[in-house]
């Protein structure tokens, strides 16, 4: 007997220390690993017979795609969402919005946290290499990290108390909404969980069957939609700095200052140019009176920054309006946030590089701090990739669906920004199409910087540097 529990003892041990090998080699590569992983069992728990309406097997493809766009928390799907999954299927769903929204290493570490009451040193690193892609590198991070390492603890329990808070509190506000238009007490408690969970993890997911835009004229339940969404896509280190000085902007880091200034302009930017381009558009604003049109426009603006929530028919939108979208979701949220894109700090950054060279300046300010190079590196690479990414994918479905550019390249960066708004094109394309874009949204929830991290077999330390030459750019 104690032959067996020793011997059992020691599997484990060997298994441990697999683990943590691979956590101190790797962490980024760890982190796809678990991540891929929780894919893989959601693809089967949402295959099964209970998981669907009719207890009939749902085809892989759709139970994969689900699987990413839930776990990914964008909102894209190919099956219709209010009448296929099973009470089973949703709780399934509305879990795996959870874990992606809030990060599976930050759960994990939450998780550990609650248990032992304490973090010790390797859950610390994975959850701060949630928290600020920097960290995926070796060596130390600059002042420009967003959470040292010694709020990690502070920042976990935040994380945890924020997002049940947030998504009670909405959801409570949103019961009123669902009893208004005529649903049950307990169909509304239910949707009203729903809804506050897919706006909060900014997941364009609806199970009822008309969607958000049954409440078109519900302003009430509108602007908790907007709130939500907005509250998500901050970030949660936003979000801890500003529970721990609320009134002290001054102690706010450089991160928090840009992820702010950056969303607000981007938000009332995109509504004055859907307001613009949509105002004589009796498809979608035409026919609604001025106050109306306004709020409907600021609304899109802010879904199409990762929420994936519309009122509208997005395919009625004008061409141009169409590629404002695009803009807006190429960008998403803030880092370390539920929401997608190459993230509004990463605009902010390329921006601040465009402007000290305009001025001659060697080195990038901003509100009287410097930042580094390797921050505008990291930027660079993440918008080179993202490109990349979406120009690859976009060409693939063109060859496969023959469908307009206008409508494919808003699909692939919707996938890809994990926003979840479809102009109609990922429900109707082949297998073969919505399984590139299931990629997509693989790797925009996953992080470019991170996959190329995690690919990298080693991070090798050179010793010596070479001769410098300057190439002629521009």
């Amino acid at each position: 007997m104690a032959t067996r529990v020793n011997a059992r003892l020691g599997v484990i041990g060997s298994i441990r220390h697999g683990v943590d090998r691979l956590i101190a080699s790797s962490p980024a590569r760890f982190a796809i690993m678990v991540f891929t992983g929780l894919i893989l069992l959601f693809t089967l728990l949402l295959s099964l017979p209970i998981a669907s309406h009719t207890r009939e097997w749902t085809p892989f493809v759709d139970s994969l795609f689900t699987a990413v766009s839930t776990i990914c928390v964008t909102g894209l799907s190919t099956v219709d969402m209010a009448t296929h999954w099973s009470g089973f299927g949703e709780v399934l769903i509305l879990l795996g919005t959870q874990i992606g929204g809030i990060g599976v290493l930050t759960i994990a570490s939450i998780l550990g946290l609650v248990v032992s009451r304490r973090l010790g040193l390797r859950s610390k690193l994975l959850a701060a290499s949630d928290t600020n892609p920097l960290r995926a590198h070796h060596g130390p991070v600059s002042e420009s990290q967003a959470v040292r390492l010694g709020e990690i603890g502070g920042l976990l329990g935040t994380v945890a108390i924020s997002a049940l808070t947030i998504e009670a509190v909405i959801a409570l506000l949103m019961f009123p909404s669902f009893l208004n238009h005529g649903y049950a007490v307990g169909d509304s408690a239910w949707l009203a969980t729903q809804y506050s969970a897919m706006a909060f993890t900014n997941t364009g997911f609806t199970f009822n069957v008309e969607g958000v835009a049954e409440f078109g004229g519900d302003y009430w339940f509108l602007s908790l939609m907007i709130i939500g969404v907005f509250l998500g896509s901050l970030g949660f280190p936003v979000i801890y700095a500003l529970l721990k000085n609320p009134r002290h902007p001054r102690r706010w880091s450089v991160h928090v200052k840009i992820t702010l200034l950056a969303t607000v302009v981007l938000l009332f930017a995109g509504s004055i140019a859907f307001l613009i381009l949509e105002f004589d558009n009796p498809a979608t604003y035409g026919e609604m009176g001025a106050a109306e049109t306004v709020y409907e426009t600021f609304f899109l603006s802010m879904m199409t920054r990762s929420g994936g929530f519309a009122t509208v028919d997005v395919a009625s939108l004008n061409g141009s309006s169409l590629l404002v979208g695009d803009m807006l979701m190429f960008v998403g949220g803030g880092s370390a946030s539920t929401a997608g894109g190459i993230k509004v700090t990463t605009l902010a950054v390329l921006f601040l590089a465009a402007w000290a060279e305009a001025k001659g300046a060697e080195e990038m300010e901003a509100f009287g701090r410097r930042i580094p190079n390797d921050v505008l590196r990291v930027g660079v690479s993440v918008l080179l990739l993202s490109a990349t990414t979406i120009a690859v994918a976009s060409i693939a479905i063109l060859h496969i669906t023959k469908a307009p550019l206008d409508h494919v390249l808003f699909d692939v960066i919707s996938a890809f920004g994990t926003c979840g708004l479809s102009t109609g094109l990922t429900m109707d394309a082949p297998d073969s199409a919505q399984l590139i874009i299931a990629g997509v949204m693989w790797m925009g929830r996953v992080g470019t910087v991170t996959l190329a991290v995690a690919l990298a077999a080693s991070t090798r330390r050179q010793l010596y540097r070479r001769p410098e030459e300057r190439p002629i750019v521009g």
